[in-house]
């Protein structure tokens, strides 16, 4: 066999045809690569160790490690605003609770049901609420879910002493809303709840699960209550056990007091006002009175001095996580009717037709268009024809001409249908003036008060027939239609507000003034109270009414308190203050049946007022016999002074 070419050695490698001569494998290569090997083969061996000694020698070490140093951002509730009363006394405060949570990343699906389960039977709050809490947070688990607020201690302590039982729940602290006075002004003040989808959307400073104010002062003015939150870091381990203790990094800023224009002696008089008034009505056979309100004003300014609505609540059933069955009246639409709806505001929401309180309206819509001249006389007779129609006076014992001042002591019901039928005689082109200078004084639109839920009542106008009904007889403005509105009876709706708000214009001489309950916001964090905002309302407005017939009104209503055939003189004439004011009884159909609603509105001390008092009492007879007694003690407790006893009066 033939040999190829021998190498220097004597040992051959296999021939490449690319190169000269076969490549060669030399001792210096091969230590080389022995030495590459070697370094290769420790360095494994060396890696190979470590991750041994860490997984096996020192992986439960390490593992324990991880798991006691997760952290959990936590948002700092600030304390909430307190609310004041115009002299600083506390309406509403603060108080420090306990809340449980549930921390959806830390709370395990398998063991969710059971969880849920042990916290409805110690906190009572339903399964399918906390469920459906924890599913809202499903793209952001790291918000925690507030299952209950002001949780008792020993149910608080429960939890925290058994955290195995309770895995992702923790208990924090929080503030609650407290109310030192109860129920008073509830209406008015709303309450603290958890932020709505719609609230969360509208505002971007709140977070899932912050809390807000919900109706009201609490809502109107949130933003200056609320505060800043503040932000902690809260190390925990894999079962969300706290590690270690909150480190704060920015702390909670908390919210600025609110300064009321209430003045809660005034407020407390008022609504003990109201319930005297009920009892008042019923004991004068009123049996179906059953609620009513008082507003006090500054007719100067439209400050709200009280603010009364009857039936009312506690608003501390709203703190914590209210008891479904202790909030139905409030929520429900069939139970709050069975109970009176007593979380209704009626002075700014209950609307009601006006009766006599209504006829300065008439009057100074009158004397403005020329329809009547307030010294020249009308028949004030038992009854009154017109368009083949009898229409009745509230009491038959008049019989004789009568000028406006004395209509207005008297409530002389036909001197006013007279003035209805003239305002409908008009020719077309003068249009519906009696409803433009209704509207022009405060009727049917919102006065504009700085909380939510007024309601703007009803001023009805042809227009309004014709767009409201459809049956032809009912859309055409009839001569009655007139008649009627011109004693604020038939179609009209008012609110209480509303009323306050025109009796504060014909007391101050003709300006209509916007009703506000929040004077400023303080910072009262240090030694003193900084005022960080004043709220000032809009100027007062010209009305463009005469104050010559503003003049002519107010000495109507001075007579109708002071003259003997006056229809609240036998309340007011011996009181120590001069006081001005007009009755009303408007007919209200209630299930079925007709029922007087009481009303009485004025203010004084007369010449130079400084209050301004509206009391309605629902279902409650004459206005003289009911709302003007109630109005009467809210001006005892204004003033100071207590007024002679009621004397009999024939009122309407």
């Amino acid at each position: 066999m033939a040999k190829g070419p021998a190498s220097r050695n004597g040992r051959f490698l296999p021939a490449d045809p690319r190169v000269a001569e076969p490549y060669r494998f030399t001792p210096q290569l091969a230590l080389r690569v022995a030495i590459l090997g070697g370094i290769l083969l420790v360095a494994f061996a060396v890696l190979f160790m470590r991750l041994w000694s860490l997984q096996i020698l020192s992986g439960s070490q390490y593992l324990q490690s991880a798991q006691n140093n997760q952290l959990r951002a936590v948002r700092l509730q600030p304390p909430r605003g307190p609310i004041l009363d115009s002299k600083g006394r506390v309406i509403v405060r603060n108080t420090v609770g306990s809340s449980v949570q549930i921390w959806p990343a830390d709370l395990p699906r398998r063991r969710r049901p059971a969880v849920l389960r042990r916290l409805n039977r110690l906190l009572k709050v339903p399964v399918a609420t906390m469920a459906r809490e924890i599913a809202r947070r499903e793209r952001d688990p790291l918000t925690p879910v507030t299952v209950k607020r002001g949780v008792e201690d020993d149910k608080a302590f429960a939890i925290m002493e058994n955290r195995e039982a309770y895995p992702g729940v923790r208990v924090a602290q929080t503030y609650l809303r407290d109310y030192p006075s109860r129920a008073l002004a509830a209406q008015i003040l709303g309450h603290v709840g958890e932020a709505s989808p719609e609230q969360l959307a509208r505002d971007p400073a709140l977070r899932l699960g912050d809390e807000a104010g919900q109706g009201g002062i609490e809502a109107a003015y949130d933003a200056f209550l609320r505060g800043q939150a503040g932000l902690a870091r809260l190390r925990v381990d894999s079962q969300g056990r706290p590690r270690g203790k909150l480190e704060r990094s920015e702390e909670p800023l908390p919210g600025l007091a609110l300064r009321l224009t209430i003045d809660l002696k005034l407020q407390r008089a008022a609504e003990r006002a109201l319930i005297y008034g009920i009892e008042t009505a019923k004991a004068n056979k009123a049996w179906a009175a059953n609620g009513g309100a008082i507003v006090a004003l500054d007719p100067n300014d439209g400050a709200v001095l009280a603010m009364a609505s009857n039936p009312t609540f506690k608003p501390s059933v709203y703190v914590g996580r209210p008891d479904a069955t202790k909030i139905a009246a409030l929520v429900d639409d069939d139970q709050a009717e069975k109970e009176n709806f007593r979380g209704l505001n009626r002075a700014i929401a209950g609307q009601y037709p006006a009766g006599s309180t209504f006829k300065p309206v008439t009057a100074l819509a009158a004397m403005q268009e020329g329809v009547v001249e307030p010294l020249s006389t009308l028949p004030c007779t038992p009854s009154w024809v017109a368009y083949k129609q009898t229409f009745d006076n509230w009491t038959p014992n008049y019989n004789t001409a009568m000028d406006l001042p004395r209509a207005l002591a008297t409530s002389c019901d036909t001197y006013f249908y007279e003035l209805g039928k003239r305002f409908y005689e008009l020719p077309p082109e003068r249009g519906h003036p009696h409803q433009l200078w209704a509207r022009r004084l405060g009727f049917g639109k919102p006065t504009g008060i700085d909380i939510d839920g007024e309601e703007a009542g009803l001023l009805p106008t042809p227009e309004w027939r014709q767009r409201t009904f459809t049956d032809e007889l009912e859309r055409s403005w009839k001569p009655g239609d007139s008649i009627q509105l011109a004693i604020g009876q038939k179609d009209l709706l008012v609110t209480p507000l509303q009323m306050a708000v025109f009796y504060a214009l014909i007391a101050n001489g003709g300006s209509l003034v916007t009703p506000h309950l929040v004077s400023r916001a303080e910072d009262r964090t240090g030694e003193r109270a900084v005022v960080r905002q004043r709220f000032t309302p809009p100027a007062p407005r010209d009305t463009g009414v005469d104050p010559d017939a503003v003049a002519v009104i107010r000495q109507g209503l001075y007579r109708a308190t002071h003259w003997p055939e006056g229809t609240s003189a036998g309340v007011f004439d011996a009181f120590p203050i001069p006081i001005a004011g007009k009755t009303g009884t408007a007919e209200k159909p209630v299930n079925g049946v007709e029922r007087d609603q009481s009303w009485w509105c004025g203010y004084g001390p007369d010449g130079d007022p400084e209050i301004v008092v509206c009391a309605f009492i629902e279902n409650g007879g004459h206005g003289g016999s009911a709302a003007a007694p109630a109005a009467r003690k809210v001006f005892e407790s204004f003033f100071g002074v207590t007024g002679a006893p009621l004397a009999p009066t024939e009122s309407d």
